[in-house]
């Protein structure tokens, strides 16, 4: 099956070959040759720590090009952060047509960030991984209609077109199903256009990018309806950190150094944000990624509230047993997955 995609979340519009194969998966680069490192780009501002530890090197394995949405990470790597907890870490550029199950399981990367939506397809295909810590506490998935279509409920969308991305499909077509909608999915990358240019009555975005986005095109806020998955029952988090069950037998420090490390570097970008930004920023552009500071600044706040609630003081990094098995049900259900895989054999915390 061949599909024409209208432009790609990571290129501009190209061809993704045998869909129904990586729709289950998030894709990612392997090149270790060109992993993100210390060395790359120039260092910003003084390195806050130092470390005589003998340092240990590791991969991470993000779902996206340089962005806010990794701010923690690049902040941790510039600021010495990582090598303070005897950490080298490297992040593999974005890569859309390596597979996370592939390089999970060949080993390429030692730790992932994945959707549990994703993670839970991979394990049902049978690669071990396992989820260490749970970054984000709701998800920030949601689909935007335009007042002007009259799409006001859930409803209203049944017979309309919904522009979704590549890969990603799952929440809404879970989503459709419970209310019983025939709505017709359009295939996408990151492009607004089709929404933008009524081409579609439906778009699926994330809170802390999309939608952002789609108001710096000159839609206001109130000229919107905005329909949050977590409203409907359909809490899919995102930002696990997930390795193969393997790597934690085997070096449970290891596992337990780099989340540590995590927390401490996310705390350091939310209460930098500026010069976290800038470091973002500078990370972007060695890879050639166009960049808007005043959209990483909303990301970058946006991320905070999904990573430390209002009335929270710090990251708790807990995945609910309820949250996990409503989710995986949802997915049984639907027949997206065959395997009912226990809730203490995927999710193993370190903290």
């Amino acid at each position: 099956m061949i599909l024409k995609i209208y432009s790609s979340k990571h290129f501009s519009c190209f061809y993704i070959y045998l869909i129904s194969a990586i729709a289950l998966m998030l894709p990612v680069s392997c090149n270790d040759s060109h992993l993100t490192t210390t060395a790359e780009p120039p260092a910003h501002g003084e390195v806050i720590y130092e470390s005589n530890k003998e340092l240990r090197t590791i991969t991470l394995l993000p779902y996206w090009v340089p962005s806010s949405q990794f701010a923690g990470y690049y902040a941790g790597i510039e600021k010495g952060i990582f090598e303070k907890h005897g950490i080298s870490l490297g992040i593999l550029p974005y890569d859309p047509q390596i597979s996370a199950a592939s390089a999970i399981q060949d080993k390429k990367a030692d730790f992932a960030l994945l959707w549990l939506v994703n993670a839970l397809e991979i394990r049902d295909k049978g690669v071990d991984i396992v989820n260490i810590a749970q970054f984000s506490s709701r998800s920030s998935l949601m689909l935007i209609t335009k007042k002007s279509s009259g799409i006001s409920d859930i409803g209203n969308m049944n017979g309309k077109r919904a522009a979704i991305w590549v890969g990603f499909e799952r929440q809404p077509q879970l989503l459709f199903r419970k209310f019983n909608l025939d709505v017709e999915i359009v295939p996408i990358g990151s492009s607004n256009s089709l929404f933008l240019q009524d081409g579609v009555d439906i778009i699926n975005a994330n809170w802390f990018d999309e939608y952002h986005s789609i108001l710096n095109n000159g839609i206001a806020g109130d000229e919107l309806n905005k329909f949050f998955f977590a409203d409907y029952g359909f809490n899919f988090l995102e930002d696990g950190m997930y390795c193969l069950n393997e790597k934690l037998r085997n070096d449970p420090a290891l596992c337990n150094d780099f989340i540590e490390a995590t927390l401490e570097s996310w705390n350091y970008a939310f209460n930098n944000q500026e010069e976290a930004i800038g470091i973002v920023i500078k990370y972007a552009k060695a890879q050639n990624q166009p960049v808007n500071i005043s959209h990483q600044r909303w990301m970058l706040n946006a991320y905070k509230s999904l990573y430390i609630p209002d009335g929270k003081d710090s990251i708790n990094t807990r995945l609910t047993r309820e949250n996990y098995e409503t989710i995986q049900q949802l997915m049984l259900d639907s027949k997206f997955l065959i395997t009912n895989t226990p809730f203490d054999s995927i999710y193993k915390p370190v903290r």
